[in-house]
């Protein structure tokens, strides 16, 4: 038994980053050529210039909530997809609804990857508590399962009477679900009095995972990992842990993926370290996402992992970049934030803080200025309303005082 799922986890950083970026421009040119949707928006990008970190940023960012429009003016995915619908195996029916396809390639969302790194191997009995309807997650989990040689019981959600008597009755040494589900089923286990004790590895995804229920899961003899994965890209990044079996920290980017944290509601990438929205460039054949902007925030660790593996580190899911909100009946986003910003060079950073009552609202752009005088401050006024036909304020505040979590608005109205 390898202690890496493959040679790939432990390259040199350097030799990663020339292979990802030498394999960007045909990737580029294979989703300009065969996917329709990205024809047009990567219309004007010579594929074959795109070689840098530094070309890759002046692409547009196709996101997760651009989905929607883009699929109802050309369903069902929007012509982002370079394999036609009749060739791909799976299409799974997110709320929105959100179409995502899943092809034929084994491991097609890579999960494998992120069970063999939580301790699953071929041979183990594991069971699968992901939704298995509309929605790809038991797919997801499933196929990197069997991609790893294990075998699976498909049971999906619900029924935990039933989970418990099948965990017990097989003797089932490995869970695949989300933290509450686990929970749950734990909790009945204990209600009825049925022994799990066969059940030591859990890997878990698709919401918060609570410190004190790993602890707790732990103390029973069960180490918990997680993983990150959405259902565009599969996975994103998952745990490891060293070989006295404590997780170390942050999540490890998964192979084959051109990670940036950008800016939300821009293409900016941003300072290492600093809290963004997580914008991701696959290699998949069948659904080649450039810049694709997942919605969701997170930054970059320093350093490389204890465990051994090489990849960059980020601190896992850290909320929604998606801040839209709503004043005095109009939409403000991140966005406008951006554009605002954009339009003055001489702002470092800049946060919209969204106060007062239903009725009575009122904004306030909080900014880290180089050459904070009146005559910015007045620009900033003006901009604010040309962009967002709002009145805003401007509260200069001294270089890195604002907070680093990714917020570019921040609403604080209290409602009873």
């Amino acid at each position: 038994m390898t202690e890496y799922y493959d040679t790939l986890e432990t390259r040199d950083p350097a030799q990663r980053e020339q292979a990802l970026l030498a394999a960007l421009p045909a990737q580029i040119a294979h989703a300009k050529k065969n996917a329709p949707g990205f024809a047009r928006i990567l219309a004007e990008v010579e594929a074959r210039a795109v070689t840098t970190r530094a070309a890759l940023a002046r692409l547009p960012v196709t996101r997760k909530s651009d989905l929607p429009d883009l699929q109802k003016s050309e369903p069902p995915l929007g012509g982002l997809n370079a394999t036609p619908l009749n060739k791909l195996a799976k299409i799974f029916v997110s709320p929105g609804p959100v179409y995502e396809p899943e092809g034929t390639a084994p491991d097609w969302w890579r999960t494998a990857r992120a069970l063999f790194a939580a301790g699953f191997r071929p041979g183990d009995l594991i069971i699968n508590t992901f939704a298995y309807h509309f929605t790809p997650a038991g797919s997801m989990l499933e196929s990197g399962a069997r991609a790893l040689g294990c075998t699976v019981v498909p049971t999906g959600i619900g029924q935990t009477e039933m989970q418990v008597s099948t965990i017990a009755d097989l003797r089932i040494g490995g869970f695949i679900g989300t933290p509450s589900f686990l929970k749950l089923i734990v909790d009945k286990a204990d209600e009825l009095k049925a022994n799990l004790g066969n059940l030591k590895k859990v890997m878990v995804g698709g919401e918060y995972l609570p410190p004190a229920l790993r602890k707790s899961m732990g103390e029973r003899g069960i180490r918990v990992m997680q993983s990150y994965a959405t259902a565009d890209l599969g996975l994103l990044a998952y745990e490891s842990a060293l070989a006295d079996g404590s997780v170390t920290e942050g999540m490890i980017l998964d192979e084959g993926l051109l990670l940036e944290i950008v800016r939300p509601g821009t293409g900016d990438p941003v300072a290492p370290g600093e809290v963004g929205e997580v914008v991701i460039t696959s290699f998949n054949a069948d659904y080649p996402l450039v810049r694709f902007g997942t919605g969701d925030l997170s930054a970059v660790l320093p350093g490389a992992s204890p465990c051994g593996r090489t990849n960059v580190r980020i601190k896992g899911w850290m909320g929604r970049a998606d801040q839209t909100t709503k004043v005095r009946g109009m939409f403000v986003t991140p966005k406008q934030v951006g554009e605002i910003v954009r339009r003055h060079p001489e702002i470092a950073k800049a946060r919209l803080v969204v106060a007062g009552t239903t009725g009575n609202d009122t904004m306030t752009l909080r900014c880290e200025a180089g050459n904070a005088d009146a005559g910015l401050k007045a620009a900033l006024i003006a901009s604010i309303r040309d962009v967002t036909k709002l009145r805003g304020e401007i509260d200069f505040v001294s270089t890195g005082s604002l907070p680093n979590d990714g917020k570019v608005i921040d609403d604080i109205r209290k409602y009873d």
